[in-house]
């Protein structure tokens, strides 16, 4: 029912002042001067007449139904003013007031119940607490912001009012084209999830771009912004990361799952291109909105200025995109017709006296060439130049095929080109480096529009053996899975684990030792003890009897001085691994977006460097593969740097083993392999070490 939002017949407006200045007074002028041609009910029972229109005491008074109701009235006598517009016909509500959850307990439950009144009867509501809507389809300008901006195919929903008319301004700067603006305020029933969903369908939204500092529902958000990423591209600038919801974390990929992953998990997952800052926003919205996607990742840069290129094929290379050469026979036409000193090498530079013929027939030539999948223009000011009529002689030459964008260096001396850069559709940047990540944007779009269709791979396992351990542990509140049951879960979804049993004694550590084979390795197991090397509690390589006696002696006597309380269990003796890469794989449960596996190498890698790579379960193998590459480590996964090649491969099953297991089971809230022992090709890696934490689902956000 979001088409009464943004198409309503007939709007009322509560809380219309005569004066200049107040919201109601503001959005009733708006909507006056954007040319908005449907009905227009301004209620004030102290005017008569207001801004040449008949006002209504109240609603009651108007005859006929309304679609809209825009309220902007003290947040005490808003809930009554919902109830009189949904009474009215309102069929879709927005409170421009504020005073509600953003100032405290008792707002945010005049808030819920605003939101439950509306829910009960159907009504969708935009807001509280927010600054409107805007329509150029229709000529609606539904908020108290100032103006109208020029209708376009960018559509914008923010979170902040604030941010809004910023980028409602550098929108009219930049020459974009707006259809519709959201502000969602503190989202009581429209949320970013409905609006995603909505613009994917409207034929008007040609790009998405949003403001988000929080997001209502995680597996909604990835569901709608997949849905819509698939239809248009979706920008989306994410701020308001804080350490709020996350516990503390008993495994290194929870100590490590930080919140601002989450997010940047989810939005890979789905397709949503994430500006990193505020700049990038409006950078990356102007180059989709005006440009066609890159077929490939080869970029050409045109200069008038060897260092601004040498900048350009710099920022080109950082971005992981390729510094496009002209094939042999374009290059040598293009030589022909530049001056004798230019460049037409992987940089094509017609010097700083190159006049608009030669800028104008290097475009030319650039689209032209297979070779070629992308334009930068680089422009910086000198005594020959004319940066307007050169703009103007670029525009006529581009031909859409491929992406061209615009870097003009400079002050004063360019701002006249500047502005004719926006008129003529093509996006423009200060600097190379935010050019360069603008089609980085598009580029890694392009390249995820054309991803197969995800396929997760469901494997073969004992389902039964898990659900029983996991029953059994939280009826007992016990909600720590030491190595041992781990094992055991791990196991029945399919992993290689070592042969091992518990001892309780010294007599059955060495029975135990002797049966299996040595080398062994002993381990404490207690479930009041979670990090066991920490304390002693781990021997490895035991090659015989009287080291079994020795060891259980050692690390009881450890014991007993470092964790004199802990109950003791045992002593878990398993077979010694064969030697491998140590790398660790695990499971963070968000409270947003549910299962996030990790993989990283072992040591240094995660513990110092933090190299390690996040992603959304389920996961495919793709997937799985795509965050092995996306570590600094992976030459070593590859075998090089003197390392032996692994098995890919063998982790990647191993990452949609976890996924599976953790999807089964939301009662898993953490898990860590560590180490995972990977061999070389056609060997099966070994879990040398896991523990897990539980949580029951009702404790669950």
């Amino acid at each position: 029912m979001l088409e009464f939002l943004f198409s309503p017949r007939c709007v009322a407006i509560l809380g219309v002042s005569r004066k200049q200045g107040g919201v109601g007074h503001d959005i009733l002028r708006n909507l006056i001067d954007a040319g908005y041609e449907g009905d227009l009910v301004p209620v004030n029972p102290q005017a008569d007449e207001t801004q040449s229109l008949s006002c209504y005491p109240s609603l009651a008074e108007y005859k006929k139904n309304i679609d809209l109701s825009i309220i902007a009235l003290p947040s005490q006598v808003v809930l009554q003013a919902v109830k009189n517009s949904v009474e009215a016909g309102a069929k879709a509500i927005i409170v421009v007031s504020s005073g509600f959850k953003e100032v405290g307990d008792d707002g945010a439950t005049l808030e819920k119940e605003i939101a439950g009144f509306c829910r009960m009867h159907k009504v969708r509501l935009l807001g509280p607490n927010c600054l409107g809507v805007i329509n150029t389809e229709n000529k609606m300008n539904a908020s108290f912001a100032g103006g109208m901006p020029i209708a376009g195919g960018i559509s914008i929903f923010s979170q902040s009012g604030g941010l809004c008319t910023t980028l409602l301004d550098l929108a009219t700067k930049r020459h974009l084209g707006i259809s519709k603006l959201i502000s969602v305020g503190n989202k009581a029933d429209i949320t970013e999830s409905d609006l995603l969903h909505y613009l994917a369908q409207d034929k008007q939204s040609k790009v998405i771009v949003g403001y988000l500092e929080d997001i209502v529902n995680g597996s909604d958000f990835v569901k709608s912004a997949t849905e819509a990423s698939q239809e248009k591209p979706v920008i989306i600038f994410k701020s308001g990361v804080t350490k709020a919801g996350l516990r503390a974390a008993s495994s290194h990929t929870g100590a490590m799952a930080k919140p601002d992953i989450a997010y940047g998990a989810a939005f890979k997952r789905s397709g949503v291109i994430r500006a990193d800052t505020f700049d990038a926003l409006i950078d990356f919205g102007a180059a989709f909105s005006m440009q066609p996607l890159p077929r490939g990742n080869r970029v050409l840069i045109i200069t008038n200025a060897g260092g601004a290129g040498t900048m350009a094929a710099d920022a080109v290379e950082n971005a992981g995109l390729q510094v496009a050469r002209l094939g042999r026979n374009t290059a040598m036409a293009l030589r022909q017709k530049l001056p004798e000193q230019s460049r037409t090498g992987n940089i094509v530079d017609v010097l700083g006296d190159g006049d608009i013929e030669q800028y104008v027939e290097a475009i030319n030539t650039a689209q032209r060439d297979p070779d070629v999948d992308a334009i930068i223009m680089l422009f910086t000011p000198c005594a020959m130049t004319r940066p307007a009529d050169t703009i103007r002689a670029m525009a006529a030459s581009i031909n859409g095929t491929k992406p061209v964008l615009a870097v003009f260096m400079g002050g004063e001396d360019i701002i006249p080109g500047r502005d004719e850069l926006g008129v003529a559709g093509l996006p423009d940047y200060p600097t190379p480096d935010r050019a360069v990540a603008a089609l980085k944007a598009m580029y890694d779009y392009a390249s995820w529009r054309k991803m197969p269709p995800r396929v997760v791979t469901r494997f073969p396992v004992n389902r039964r053996r898990v659900e029983r351990t996991i029953s059994r542990k939280i009826r007992s509140n016990s909600f720590q899975i030491g190595e041992v049951k781990s094992k055991s879960i791990l196991k029945a979804y399919g992993f290689q684990i070592p042969e091992g049993y518990l001892a309780t004694s010294v007599e059955e550590a060495v029975e135990i030792a002797e049966r299996i084979g040595y080398p062994v390795a002993m381990k404490i197991v207690s479930s009041d003890i979670v990090h066991k090397s920490d304390i002693g509690g781990v021997r490895l390589n035991i090659n015989n009897r009287d080291e079994v006696q020795d060891s259980f002696d050692l690390m009881t006597m450890r014991i007993g001085h470092k964790a004199p309380d802990a109950w003791i269990d045992g002593f878990y003796v398993e077979k010694m691994v064969n030697k491998g890469l140590e790398v660790i794989i695990g499971m963070n449960r968000d409270p947003q977006f549910g299962p996030m596996l990790m993989f990283g190498l072992g040591g240094i890698f995660v513990e110092s460097m933090k190299d390690i790579a996040f992603h959304l379960a389920p996961i495919t193998l793709d997937e799985a593969l795509q965050m092995l590459k996306s570590t600094r480590s992976y030459e070593i996964l590859q075998g090089k740097r003197g390392h032996e090649e692994v098995d890919l491969a063998a982790i990647a099953i191993g990452l949609q083993r976890i996924s599976q297991l953790t999807t089964d089971f939301p009662e898993i809230i953490e898990l860590d392999i560590n180490p995972y022992i990977v061999g070389e090709i056609g060997v099966d890696p070994v879990v040398a070490d896991a523990r897990m934490t539980l949580q029951p689902l009702s404790r669950q956000q």
